[in-house]
């Protein structure tokens, strides 16, 4: 308990003597070696590369002992709240390891039966899950919204550790993402719970994440003053009960629940749309009473979300549309993807925006490169973040159709395929 507790210290701003550093781990699915070996070896190799410059991975190690048993070694959310860039010195930091292994087998639907229907009423995972490896580190935003929720559930879990009166010092478990579609933030709960399971692996031995399907949950099948819903959050509650897990429950759109307490003004079943959400309600009560659970919910209209829900939501997080420099980033993770598989061809290194910055416009291929991809980015505004990650297949797709590409070639597809999606999206705004 007590290791547990100084990770939690560790994993929190201004609270450490020194610097807290996160290296994750991934040990290899087939792999037998015990924590404390692997750990004794990283650290070597850590002692090694002791001077870093913000995040970093290794993948390939001269030592056999690390390349039998761990996949990759990565220092990690060094930039979640730095201004600049400024070398680690790790020597002088606490270094805190995460040795994990992820979960190969996928989702489980839990279905609950009602009459003659047969409802998927949630999907299941154990994490770390291999369906969300990476997932972190491919949502950029602009605020230090991933670090402001590391930091809220951390807190939140350290004082559940250390017996904080709730009655003194309320905290519910319950965080609510909000902001327009497509902006990541299903996505984002999930990486968040699949963080914080890698994070706190030294305390719980694995995590559980319940998505809840909201349109099933709240729809015209669940009668019966709300029987079925009672029953699958006793699922839930089987999930908790084990204190080795950290459980995370995803209720996506909750503005259902308001959805629901509506259908009684349109005279549809009115009682019964009261008894589910007033159900939902007390469910969510009971469970966030438990230390090892985290309830995450999004919702896309704000201003329909249930008043009696809001007051339950300790951190309201808005997720908007990502800005320039958000997508610039975007965009440099997608080209550094397809020239490591070779369709960008040959490799060409390009200028982060800080970097164009420091030095200023220098006369050399890569400047222009990085300064045209700045342009798109620019030009790209408005887009949100999940028609950003297509556009690069629709940019091969429409305008290159070879096997292999220049970054040059590829850069004006690009931006070609930003000006087909605008055009697009006018199209249809005229014919709504």
């Amino acid at each position: 308990m007590d290791e547990a507790v100084g990770d939690l210290k560790q994993a929190l701003p201004c609270v450490a003597e020194s610097p807290a550093v996160h290296v994750e781990v991934l040990q290899r699915g087939g792999s037998t070696a015990k924590k404390e070996d692997i750990k004794l070896n990283v650290r070597k190799l850590l002692n090694r590369h002791n001077i870093v410059f913000g995040d970093y991975t290794w993948s390939e190690f001269d030592d056999p002992f690390l390349t039998r048993n761990v996949q990759s070694v990565s220092i990690v959310d060094t930039e979640l709240k730095a201004k600049d860039l400024q070398p680690i010195d790790l020597n002088a930091c606490t270094v805190a390891l995460h040795i994990f292994q992820l979960n190969e087998d996928g989702p489980i639907s839990e279905n609950l039966e009602e009459e003659t229907e047969n409802i998927i009423a949630a999907n299941h995972w154990v994490l770390p899950a291999a369906e969300f490896h990476g997932l972190w580190d491919s949502l950029v935003y602009d605020v230090e919204v991933k670090s402001h929720l590391l930091d809220y559930v951390m807190t939140t879990l350290l004082f559940s550790e250390k017996n904080v009166d709730s009655n003194l010092i309320t905290w519910n478990r319950v965080v609510l993402l909000h902001g327009p579609p497509g902006t990541g933030k299903t996505s984002l709960c999930k990486a968040l719970a699949q963080k914080l399971t890698i994070r706190l692996s030294s305390r719980y031995r694995y995590g559980q994440l319940v998505e809840i399907n909201s349109h099933s949950l709240f729809s015209k099948w669940f009668s019966e003053s709300g029987k079925l819903v009672t029953r699958m959050f006793q699922k839930i509650h089987d999930l908790i009960d084990d204190k080795e897990a950290l459980v995370f429950v995803l209720i996506d759109e909750v503005e259902s629940l308001t959805a629901a307490r509506n259908a009684c003004r349109a005279g549809a079943e009115p009682s019964d749309a009261i008894r589910v959400v007033n159900a939902v309600l007390t469910q969510i009560d009971q469970i966030k009473r438990h230390s090892n659970v985290v309830i995450l919910t999004t919702s896309n209209i704000t201003e329909k979300i249930d008043v009696a829900f809001m007051d339950r939501a300790d951190i309201k997080q808005y997720i908007g549309p990502p800005s320039a420099a958000a997508i610039f980033k975007i965009y440099l993770s997608c080209l550094e993807e397809l020239m490591k598989c070779q369709i960008i061809y040959p490799r060409q290194q390009l200028l982060t925006l800080r970097e164009l910055e420091m030095i200023g416009f220098i006369e050399n291929n890569v400047s222009k490169l990085s300064l045209l991809l700045s342009e798109i980015s620019r030009k790209s505004q408005g887009l949100s973040g999940r028609v950003l990650r297509k556009l690069p297949f629709l940019a091969h797709a429409l305008y290159i159709q070879a096997p292999t590409v220049t970054i040059e070639g590829f850069l004006q597809a690009l931006s070609l395929a930003v000006d087909k999606q605008f055009e697009e999206k006018k199209k249809l705004s005229t014919h709504i």
